[in-house]
C-alpha cells in the first residue's frame, strides 16, 4: 500500500511539474489580436508627428489620448504643434520628427526638398474652413485687383488663392502679394487693418469677420476636393517601421468609429489638444473614416496629389514633378481588420 501511494504521489508531482511548465511558456501560442506590440512581441518604437493648429488635425489626438494607439502596442505617439511650415519642413528633413500631418500639396513638395513620404491616411478635407477675408469695399472676387493680399506663399493658401482669382479672370499679377509666414499671420495682419485682404484658416476666417471690419469673399466650399490633408511619414522611417504605421493606421480606424458614435466627447478631447474652442470646431471640416479612406486611395486623392504637383511645377515652386504614385501608400489600409 505505501509503495502504490508513493507512486501516485511521484505522478502527481510530475503531473504537476507538466503544467506548471506549460502555463510558463508552452502550450498555444498567445493570440495574435491580443499581442499587441507587433509581430515579434517587441514594444513599437516611438513616432513623432508635427501639424499646425488645424480642427481637421484632432483625430491624430483623439486616438493617442483616448488610448487607439496604445492598444495597438504604439504606446509613444509624441504630436508637436509647430506653426511655420518652413520649420515644420526642417523638423521632418532633419530626423527631429517622423512624420507631419499637412495637406497633399505640401507633401508633393517634400521629395522635391529631398524628403521622399509615403502618405497613409487621409485626415480631413476642407469644406468652408479656408477661405478669403476682404475688406467691406471688396464686393466681389473682381475687386481684388490691385489690392494687398496677405498669405503664406508657396502653399495651399497660395494654390487656393490663384484658384479663386481664375473664377474673376484675375492672375498673381493683378494683385499685390504680402508673404507672410503662416496662415494665422495672414489671418493676424488682417484683423489689424494692415492689408485688404488675406487667405487663411479658421479660426481667423471668423475672428477676421467679428473682429477685422471685413467679411468672407470665398471659400473652400465653392472649391471642392481642393484642399485635403493627409497623414505622411518620411519614406525611409515608414520602410523600417512597418509594424508602427499599421498601429497608427489602426489607432486612426478607432478613434474616427468613436468620434461617430460619441462627437460630443470626441470634439472635447480634439479641440484639448489642439488649444481650441469646442464651440464651431468642425466648422467647415469634414473628416475621413475608414471606409471613406478606402475610397480615397483608390482615386480620388491620387487626382488631388497630381493637380498640386503640376501646380507647383508650373508655378516654378518645385524644380521636378515627383512620383506621386510612389507617394501614397494604401497597404495598411488594406491591413486593417475590420
Amino acid at each position: 500500500m505505501r509503495g502504490r501511494a508513493l507512486k501516485v504521489l511521484v505522478l502527481m508531482l510530475v503531473l504537476g511539474l507538466i503544467i506548471s511548465l506549460t502555463g510558463c511558456g508552452g502550450g498555444e501560442e498567445p493570440d495574435a489580436e491580443n499581442n499587441q506590440s507587433g509581430e515579434d512581441g517587441q514594444k513599437l518604437d516611438k513616432v513623432s508627428i508635427t501639424l499646425t493648429t488645424w480642427p481637421g488635425y484632432g483625430p491624430l489626438f483623439l486616438a493617442r489620448d483616448k488610448g487607439f494607439f496604445a492598444e495597438e502596442g504604439l504606446e509613444d505617439v509624441e504630436i508637436t504643434i509647430i506653426q511655420g511650415l518652413a520649420e515644420r519642413k526642417q523638423a521632418l528633413a532633419g530626423n527631429k520628427v517622423d512624420g507631419m500631418a499637412t495637406t497633399l500639396d505640401i507633401e508633393a513638395t517634400l521629395e522635391d526638398a529631398g524628403v521622399p513620404v509615403s502618405i497613409i491616411w487621409a485626415l480631413d478635407t476642407s469644406y468652408g474652413g479656408d477661405g478669403i477675408l476682404a475688406s467691406n469695399d471688396i464686393k466681389e472676387l473682381a475687386d481684388m485687383k490691385g489690392k494687398s493680399v496677405a498669405l503664406d506663399v508657396g502653399t495651399t493658401s497660395h494654390i487656393f488663392l490663384l484658384t479663386a482669382l481664375e473664377k474673376a479672370g484675375l492672375g498673381e499679377d493683378d494683385i499685390n502679394i504680402v508673404p507672410v509666414s503662416s496662415s494665422g499671420d495672414a489671418g493676424a495682419a488682417f484683423v489689424a487693418g494692415n492689408v485688404d485682404a488675406a487667405v487663411t484658416w479658421e479660426p481667423w476666417l471668423t475672428k477676421g469677420v467679428e473682429e477685422g471690419n471685413g467679411h468672407l469673399l470665398i471659400t473652400s466650399k465653392e472649391t471642392p476636393g481642393l484642399i485635403l490633408d493627409a497623414l505622411a511619414f518620411r519614406k525611409d522611417f515608414a520602410d523600417t517601421h512597418p509594424e508602427e504605421m499599421q498601429a497608427m493606421v489602426n489607432g486612426l480606424v478607432k478613434a474616427m468609429d468613436y468620434y461617430e458614435e460619441n462627437q460630443e466627447e470626441a470634439v472635447k478631447i480634439m479641440a484639448e489638444g489642439l488649444s481650441m474652442e469646442t464651440e464651431n470646431f468642425l466648422n467647415g471640416i469634414k473628416l475621413y473614416n475608414y471606409q471613406e479612406n478606402i475610397q480615397l486611395f483608390k482615386g480620388d486623392i491620387k487626382e488631388t496629389l497630381n493637380r498640386a504637383a503640376d501646380f507647383y511645377v508650373e508655378k516654378g515652386i518645385i524644380s521636378a514633378r515627383p512620383d506621386t504614385a510612389k507617394m501614397i501608400d494604401s497597404s495598411y489600409l488594406e491591413s486593417v481588420s475590420k
